[in-house]
């Protein structure tokens, strides 16, 4: 009996200790390197492995060398998935992923190399004959347009160097634009940089001929950087409004100082149009045009439609009081003021207590037998008790 006993426990003792490598025998282990596009580790990179048999997500951290390592994954198909920051799918994180992987009872080796899924994607594994040619012509298209932008960028730059030089430069810089026509018609930018490059030359020529003729050629290269916005598709573009407001204002005033007050102002409302809200400054630019020619009653509904878009317009009143000074009438011996005079250099120094045009405003409303009334104004005297 004691025999039997002894064989027994034997063979319990035996099963125990075999217990540990059989339970070991039943998981593995996943280890890889992850590395970028440039072959640099991804540090702090997230490794999910998410097993398709049982619904097991198991998540490893790379280290400083890029390298994530796990033991106890149990065998199974799994998509292994990296993300560059964290495991949000949601923010769109995901940098690849492999589907299917199978992992074993043994050491897994999974690495992920951006540089080499990059290669094979452009290779294009797995495509037909006519998804390549489409691939490869696409490639084509992407290169070409990478080197007219570098090359159109490095005309950008020189143009903008050679006009902000001291003394300005703008020869070089209308040259350097036109030059990048040369290589590329068909973008807005240029040709609005080259407009405004032409509008600043012209202010400097003393030959009313060459100006006109620089302000004409301002006015080309606008037109055709506006038409080519608009006809661009903007949808994805979230400046797209602004940028063409921005192309019509200086369109307007290429107008303006060619004395076409007109077509100064008609564009100033097609700004206004484009990006309402910026339509004050558009207002504000079209009253001062019209208060240079002379135009009062026009520039005071143009400063009317500014401080209604923006009532802190300071400036715009201050320009309403100057065109309202023009009404004024004299009654024997004494200046009667439009309605409205007192009331827009009162409401300017209410905003401006200390703005440019604090003391002509000061200056003005004396001249026509006014005071300062406002808070920001001159101080009152405490009455004597």
């Amino acid at each position: 009996m004691k025999k039997h006993f002894a064989i027994f426990l034997c063979a319990v003792l035996w099963l125990g200790l075999c217990v540990p490598s059989v339970f070991a025998q039943m998981s593995a282990t996943v280890k890889g390197a992850c590395k970028d596009v440039q072959g640099n580790p991804i540090v702090g990179g997230v490794v999910v492995y998410s097993n398709l048999d049982n619904g097991q997500k198991y998540t490893l951290k790379t280290n400083k060398d890029g390298e994530y390592f796990s033991l106890g994954l149990s065998p199974g198909s799994y998509v292994v998935t990296l993300y560059k920051n964290g495991d949000d799918q949601k923010a769109n994180k995901e940098l690849f992923h492999f589907n299917k992987f199978q992992v074993r009872l043994e050491d897994n080796i999974l690495d992920f190399d951006m540089k080499k899924e990059q290669d094979n994607t452009a290779k294009g594994q797995g495509l037909s004959s006519d998804q390549m040619k489409q691939l490869q012509e696409q490639q084509a298209k992407q290169q070409k347009e990478q080197g007219t932008v570098k090359s159109l960028n490095e005309k950008l730059n020189a143009a903008k160097t050679a006009a902000e030089a001291t003394p300005p430069d703008y020869d070089t810089a209308i040259a350097d634009l036109n030059d990048a026509n040369q290589i590329d018609p068909n973008r807005d930018l240029i040709w609005f940089k080259l407009g405004d490059y032409y509008r600043l030359s012209a202010l400097k020529q003393t030959d009313s001929a060459e100006k006109q003729k620089r302000l004409d050629s301002a006015v080309d290269s606008y037109q055709k950087a506006i038409q080519l916005k608009m006809t661009a598709a903007t949808d994805k573009d979230p400046n797209a409004a602004k940028n063409l407001a921005a192309y019509y204002n200086n369109l307007a005033e290429a107008y303006a100082k060619g004395n076409k007050v007109d077509d100064a102002v008609k564009t100033y409302a097609l700004a206004a149009q484009a990006d309402p809200t910026a339509a004050a400054q558009y207002y504000f630019n079209t009253g001062a045009v019209l208060t240079n020619a002379g135009k009062a009653d026009e520039a005071l509904a143009a400063f009317d439609k500014c401080i209604a878009a923006d009532p802190t317009r300071a400036e715009a009143y201050y320009q309403k009081g100057v065109n309202l000074l023009g009404k004024a009438t004299i009654q024997g011996d004494k200046t009667v003021p439009a309605p409205g005079t007192v009331e827009a250099f009162q409401k300017y120094l209410e905003l401006a207590p200390n703005g440019p045009n604090a003391q002509n405003a000061k200056d003005l409303l004396a001249s026509i037998g006014s005071t300062v009334e406002t808070s920001y104004g001159t101080k009152k005297k405490t009455p004597k008790k």
